[in-house]
């Protein structure tokens, strides 16, 4: 028997205008003016841009001006460079390359909305009819949930910073939800272009991100067909989807021997090193690290997504069902046999969560859906007034402690003004007053209201941190200050320079310093820049690699960095 049963009142569909609306306000705070952060943010810019002003070698092997960096798949990168030369010259090359993430965002959460609205229409996935009529129509209901996957995507609270960063992991998710969508497509209609667009989102993805997890979906989804004894769906995915994504990794690998046939048998030798060095057998320690991050990274989906399984648990092989499990159960075991244990492995997880979480919606009770509520105002409108309250306090001084500990995070962070951004936080603030009185007021009863909240309020922080706190982000983040400093001391020529630096660092002092580092054939250089820990204070051992005499010319480091040091030295003359 069917748990869900609705009126049709309950599935009053959201506004198209409001959808788009949300996605902007979610999407573009935190992509305008900043530079390229540390880490993943500024190496993927860093591989970007070289490509974007490089040769046809930068474009099939990434790099970060000149350093090699193998692993990577090159797709994410080709986007972004792209995007660079398309508006480099109006946004500048950093907010060029994130019209890339623009894109990948809007893909991603379409396709979940799609994927859920032909999983809700569907005939197994219908409420039970009312003796007296007033059911939903199947279109209204789809769209409904269609409604709720999508404010369940806005509102994880893992996606937030990572949707924002100039990285693989936007086009990766993006995929993801795509191929779910072709799948649904596939099992839905039996079209032939369905079957091709599955074909595409798999094949993308291993230029994106490695092979280990298309491999895993298309092996789930061949079961699925079995299980669902669906020859035709069979016969589309293995007869078409699987060989097309085959071809479009024949042809880069075809592309690697013909046009840099010198370098593509180890290009190709350490990227499948590093795909295969993922797989291991699945320990305590990944799943500890699966239970201590999911909780809080898939927030709030997998209350709803656990009661959706709790009560359609009769109808499991219902596609509606059926389908996110065959995507979130081989990447489940994926990140469990990753011994690397970082968060970004989690993102894929999410489009199959928010779209199963939609379908626990119509089920969950109204003192659960009440809780969720309740729990997302509190710790939310908590959060958004420490954001005001300490930026008051970074702006006027008061509260004092609060003040100081704002600065001694930011030692040298001169404090400013800008009127648009505090005009629309306070806008953001208003509009989440107002969709907390409508909720608490009225008390509404269409399907979306269980997550509205919490994705409303996860966009209200977001919007007064990328506003009210962006400059100072900003400040502690970027490496521009830094480059900046060591180009003035290599002065107006520019000069090779010798360096241990990471990726981050080298992308960010390439394209804010215009410093030119040596390439990897061993060439020599007259000045050298170290990178190192503040603690080390035999600076000599370091030196003793490089072969010649050096003296040292500057010493610097992020002010809000207390680890982190760099040396720039210079050739001593024979």
């Amino acid at each position: 028997m069917k748990p869900v049963r609705l009126p049709a009142a309950a599935t009053n569909a959201l506004p198209r205008m409001a959808l788009l609306a949300l996605a902007l306000l979610y999407i573009l705070p935190g992509l305008i003016g900043r530079d390229p952060w540390k880490n993943e943010d500024a190496t993927s810019f860093g591989i970007m841009w070289t490509m974007a002003h490089g040769n046809l070698a930068d474009w099939l092997t990434p790099n970060v001006a000149g350093l090699p960096l193998p692993a990577e798949s090159p797709l994410a990168y080709w986007f972004g460079a792209i995007c660079i030369q398309l508006f480099g010259w109006l946004l500048g090359d950093p907010l060029a390359a994130r019209v890339s993430t623009i894109g990948c965002f809007l893909v991603g959460s379409l396709s979940i909305w799609y994927t859920t609205y032909l999983l809700g229409r569907r005939p197994e996935a219908q409420p039970l009819k009312l003796a007296f009529g007033g059911q939903p129509e199947p279109k209204d209901f789809g769209r409904t949930l269609a409604d709720g996957a999508f404010l369940i995507y806005l509102g994880f609270l893992g996606l937030l910073l990572h949707s924002h960063e100039t990285s693989p992991k936007t086009l990766q998710i993006a995929l993801v939800a795509y191929a779910m969508y072709g799948a649904a497509r596939v099992f839905d209609a039996h079209r032939v272009r369905h079957a091709l667009g599955l074909g595409l989102a798999l094949g993308m993805l291993v230029l994106t991100y490695g092979w280990l997890l298309p491999v895993g979906v298309l092996l789930a989804l061949v079961l699925l067909t079995a299980l669902r004894k669906d020859g035709r769906a069979a016969a589309l995915v293995l007869g078409l989807a699987l060989p097309l994504a085959l071809l479009i990794c024949a042809a880069w690998l075809l592309a690697l021997h013909t046009l840099i046939p010198s370098e593509a048998a180890g290009q190709f030798e350490l990227w499948m090193s590093w795909n295969t060095y993922q797989l291991n057998v699945p320990t305590l320690a990944t799943l500890a690290f699966l239970g201590k991050y999911g909780v809080w990274f898939a927030w709030p989906a997998w209350p709803f997504a656990g009661w959706a399984l709790y009560a359609w648990r009769r109808q499991l092989g219902s596609l509606h069902i059926a389908l996110p499990l065959a995507f979130l159960i081989p990447i489940t075991l994926l990140v469990l046999m990753n011994i690397h244990r970082e968060e970004g492995m989690l993102l894929p997880l999410l489009p199959a969560l928010a779209i199963l979480a939609a379908f626990g919606l119509p089920t969950m009770k109204r003192g659960a859906i009440n809780a969720v509520d309740w729990f997302s105002v509190m710790t939310l409108t908590t959060s958004a007034a420490f954001i005001w309250i300490g930026w008051i306090a970074k702006e006027t001084g008061w509260p004092a402690q609060i003040a100081r500990n704002a600065y001694k995070l930011a030692p040298g962070f001169k404090p400013g003004f800008a009127w648009i951004s505090l005009a629309i936080a306070i806008a953001a603030t208003i509009a989440w007053i107002v969709v907390v009185h409508w909720r608490i007021s009225r008390r509404p009863s269409v399907l979306w209201r269980a997550v509205v909240l919490s994705s409303g309020g996860v966009i209200l922080c977001w919007v007064l941190l990328m506003t009210l706190w962006l400059p100072w982000v900003n400040y502690g983040k970027s490496y521009a200050g830094v480059a900046e400093q060591i180009e003035s001391k290599l002065g107006s020529v520019k000069q090779c320079v010798q360096t241990n630096v990471g990726p981050a660092q080298r992308a960010s002092f390439a394209y804010f310093g215009n410093v030119r580092f040596a390439d990897e054939h061993g060439q020599r250089c007259d000045y050298l820049l170290l990178q190192d820990d503040i603690s080390n204070q035999d600076a000599a051992l370091m030196l003793r690699q490089y072969p010649g005499a050096w003296r040292m010319v500057w010493e610097g480091r992020r002010p809000s960095d207390r680890d982190e040091r760099f040396r720039l030295y210079r050739r001593s003359k024979d």
